[in-house]
């Protein structure tokens, strides 16, 4: 039996609050807060080996990093209502150069993301085909 390939994620981030650099500081941290239902159910389908695009929200609008998920599902220590969850990630590497939002909206390979019908969330789950897009957007193919 062959063994299934890792999901690919998007997440968001205000860099001044948490970024790239940060999580690379940091070599790991946990990923909470999330309190939108729909990412919520995303960050519960997420698998230790799941890839993570890191974006960042607000000033940058650029994806600037790849993460990993280290540690699947748990209950968000930051919800006192226990309703909702996070993971725990960790930082693979920066991109050779950031993929700004206007440039990933401008390529036809990405026109069906996720991110773009649903901006508001935080996670959101990237195909195989952009993942790939991206990458060579970043210059690293």
């Amino acid at each position: 039996m062959k063994a299934s390939s890792p999901s690919i994620w998007l997440i968001k981030s205000e860099p001044e609050k948490y970024g790239f650099n940060d999580l690379a500081r940091d070599g790991r941290t946990v990923w909470d807060g999330v309190r939108n239902a729909q990412a919520a159910i995303w960050l519960s389908a997420m698998r230790v080996g799941d890839l993570l695009l890191f974006y960042h929200s607000r000033t940058e609008l650029s994806v600037v990093g790849v993460a990993k998920v280290s540690g699947e599902a748990f209950a968000d220590p930051t919800d006192p209502t226990g309703r909702f969850v996070a993971v725990q990630i960790e930082p693979e590497r920066a991109l050779p150069k950031p993929v700004p939002l206007a440039d990933m909206r401008a390529n036809p390979a990405l026109a069906g993301m996720v991110m773009f019908r649903q901006f508001r969330l935080s996670v959101t789950p990237v195909t195989p085909a952009e993942w790939s897009a991206i990458r060579a957007m970043a210059g690293e193919t």
